[in-house]
């Protein structure tokens, strides 16, 4: 809200330059905003999907939380009014690397009663193929 009001008195005063530098730092601000939810949503998503392949099983909750994941990295992805994506693909991947490895963790204290450590359950999966399932997944593709 303060930003706004600091915009409004810029252009009001004519600060062209300076409420454009505003703008710019409000819209990074919104993007770095959409990219932690996405972050939050995708250690969830890679969490059930890392699961889902060290077990080589599925339950109906592990596909519900895929399945709501996915949904509100869509909608939180999705550009309202001007259509299209704020993150480009390369920004999606990014997120989902790097919370590969706190949803590997995550998933370790999960998938087989917490039996393996983190190290031994990355082993038994692709964590490339994994993080490719999940951009998969988000992009509908």
């Amino acid at each position: 809200m303060e930003e706004l009001l600091e915009l409004k008195g810029f252009l009001l005063n004519g600060n062209i330059s300076d409420a454009l530098l505003l703008v710019e730092e409000m819209t990074e601000m919104s993007k770095d905003d959409k990219l932690n939810k996405i972050y939050s949503f995708g250690k969830i998503l890679l969490l059930n999907l890392i699961k889902q392949r060290a077990e080589n099983r599925t339950t109906r909750s592990w596909d519900l939380s895929i399945k709501n994941s996915v949904q509100e990295i869509q909608r939180t992805n999705q550009r309202r009014k001007a259509k299209g994506n704020y993150c480009e693909p390369s920004e999606l991947r990014e997120a989902l690397e790097d919370a590969y490895d706190i949803a590997l963790d995550a998933a370790a204290g999960e998938a087989f009663g917490g039996h393996y450590e983190s190290a031994e359950l990355g082993a038994m999966v692709d964590r490339d193929r994994i993080i490719q399932e999940a951009i998969t997944l988000v992009s509908g593709s």
